[in-house]
């Protein structure tokens, strides 16, 4: 669906890897929403189901982030030709990519759920209150997208996200396949 993207004026067919991007690392934030989420109401409901879920959720989101920055670079290249290493936000999530999969690593050794899904909401706090805070150098505030006036452009970046949503889901699934069938039940 990327390769089929509405171009721009100004950066081309090469808006599609923003596009593509963009999707991605949103596909990130839901994850890591939903996998707070599913934490905060495991550790309320002390339910082995939701915090499974938080845990999938969390590696699931730490997969996109992670993936999201060579995406990242390669849109920066073909766009901008060159590599802007020192922009704020591509920086803050560089250092929240080491951040999370260290963190899910050290959760899966220490495998106790009720850590990992306190551990996946402040993750989740800390990752939005940070970006919330960095400067906007390449990453014009608010959504160029959203703000374009063209309908087509908007309804094809909906439907990337969606794309990469269902992407996540079933990663997530795959995640809790290799879960005990025991704390899987919701």
């Amino acid at each position: 669906m990327t390769f089929i993207g509405p171009q721009e004026r100004s950066l081309g067919a090469n808006v599609r890897l923003v596009y593509l991007h963009g999707a991605w690392v949103l596909t990130a934030e839901v994850a890591y929403l939903a996998s707070a989420l599913a934490g905060a109401a495991a550790l309320v409901t002390r339910r082995a189901g939701l915090h499974a879920w938080s845990q999938a959720l969390g590696r699931t989101g730490t997969l996109f982030w992670v993936t999201y920055l060579p995406l990242s670079l390669w849109a920066m290249q073909s766009n901008w030709n060159g590599l802007f290493l020192a922009e704020p936000r591509f920086r803050l999530a560089l250092i929240f990519a080491v951040t999370a999969v260290l963190l899910q690593v050290g959760l899966w050794s220490f495998n106790l759920p009720w850590l990992t899904s306190a551990a996946n909401v402040i993750f989740f706090i800390v990752l939005r209150v940070a970006f919330s805070t960095a400067s906007n150098i390449m990453h014009p505030p608010p959504s160029p997208i959203f703000n374009s006036g063209n309908y087509l452009l908007i309804a094809y970046f909906i439907g990337l996200n969606l794309l990469t949503w269902v992407a996540a889901y079933l990663v997530t699934r795959g995640w809790l396949a290799l879960a005990s069938p025991k704390t899987v039940r919701a």
